[in-house]
């Protein structure tokens, strides 16, 4: 049997509490704060909880409580305040240091129990879901180191080395081929296509922990099959229709190869989410040689961009509350920024034909 231990300077009330509990339970009884912390020194790990007196001469229930969290015991004993107040301000300060509950006299033997019974029940399973999330955060930080070494690894091998420097230069290629685009339509047009180009090389650790996560071989060759997103450009652009029409000259050119295409602005993602995603084989050209490099281009207009920018930040934010509403409010937020852009693209769209 879990054992209990009462503190009261009170025989009445210890016998009565012992009386009330020892069918359940082995009770373990003091009669003021140092002989309950020098029990606790003996054999903490027996006790399921405390039973404890605020008011006893000498050291009082308040000190023991502070010696207790000094010494961290109340993350392992929950303790149960006995007493005959009902004031919100002494239960106030027994709460901020940390009681779990309180039993008031005169004692009500179901009621004792109960409460006695619930608070062990609810701190175990909170010192369990402590455990299970120490267990699992050391699990992750031992992955984390793997993975850090591992990468470190390809980092250090001259193939993984040569494939990061083939897609650098894939995105150096579209780089180019976006910028001649946009020379030739300020050219031709008085404006420009698309406002700024954004370039990414996945790190190491990145590529080693997709491909750890996806279940395929960490290798250059294996990288160079499954991950089509290592190298990725974001294009952004004013209005809607220049995304089609970018996207369209670039997989028109005749060495530009279109493997998929996913029109999230079309059919946009449940959050909301909107964009133009290509992947492409793109060419580059070596001394050697010339190879063709996955890379993943995304289109976004300004507003889009500054939507998925937002979402993504508060998508990794800890603790926060009222999930549901939120998403609810930049799902809401994604259909105006929608409805923005086209009226945008509408009143250019006028504007150029008064020019015409």
């Amino acid at each position: 049997m879990q054992k209990i231990l009462v503190v009261d300077d009170a025989e009445l009330n210890r016998e009565l509490l012992h009386e009330i509990l020892k069918d359940e339970y082995t009770v373990e009884m003091a009669e003021d704060g140092e002989q309950a912390l020098e029990k606790l020194r003996e054999s903490k790990e027996k006790v399921g909880a405390m039973l404890l007196d605020l008011h006893m001469p000498g050291m009082d229930g308040f000190a023991v409580i502070a010696a207790m969290k000094e010494k961290g015991w109340l993350k392992k004993i929950p303790v149960l305040v006995i007493s005959s107040e009902n004031t919100a301000v002494v239960e106030n300060r027994c709460l901020e240091l940390g009681v779990s509950d309180f039993i008031h006299r005169p004692f009500e033997s179901s009621i004792v129990r109960n409460r006695v019974r619930n608070t062990m029940e609810l701190f175990a399973s909170r010192n369990q879901l402590e455990q299970r999330v120490e267990v699992q955060t050391e699990t992750l930080k031992r992955q984390y180191r793997i993975i850090q070494m591992q990468a470190e690894k390809l980092r250090e091998a001259k193939p993984f080395n040569r494939l990061m420097t083939e897609y650098s230069s894939a995105i150096m290629e579209l780089e180019t081929r976006f910028k001649i685009l946009n020379a030739e339509f300020s050219q031709e047009y008085n404006r420009n296509p698309f406002e700024s180009i954004k370039s990414r090389l996945k790190s190491a650790d990145s590529i080693y922990e997709k491909l750890e996560r996806k279940g395929y071989p960490v290798t250059v060759e294996s990288i160079r099959e499954n991950l089509n997103d290592v190298a990725g450009v974001r294009v952004i652009c004013s209005f809607p229709d220049d995304i089609y029409r970018l996207a369209s000259l670039l997989t028109r050119q005749e060495d530009m190869v279109l493997v998929s295409e996913k029109d999230y602005i079309k059919n946009p993602k449940p959050n909301g989410y909107r964009s133009l995603h290509l992947i492409l084989d793109v060419p580059i050209f070596l001394s050697s040689e010339k190879k063709y490099i996955k890379a993943e281009v995304q289109f976004r207009t300004i507003a889009m961009d500054f939507w998925a920018s937002l979402e993504h930040k508060l998508k990794y934010k800890k603790h926060v509350d009222n999930t549901d509403e939120i998403v609810g409010q930049l799902r809401a937020c994604a259909d105006s920024i929608e409805l923005l852009d086209y009226q945008m693209q509408e009143i250019r769209n006028k504007i150029d034909r008064s020019r015409a």
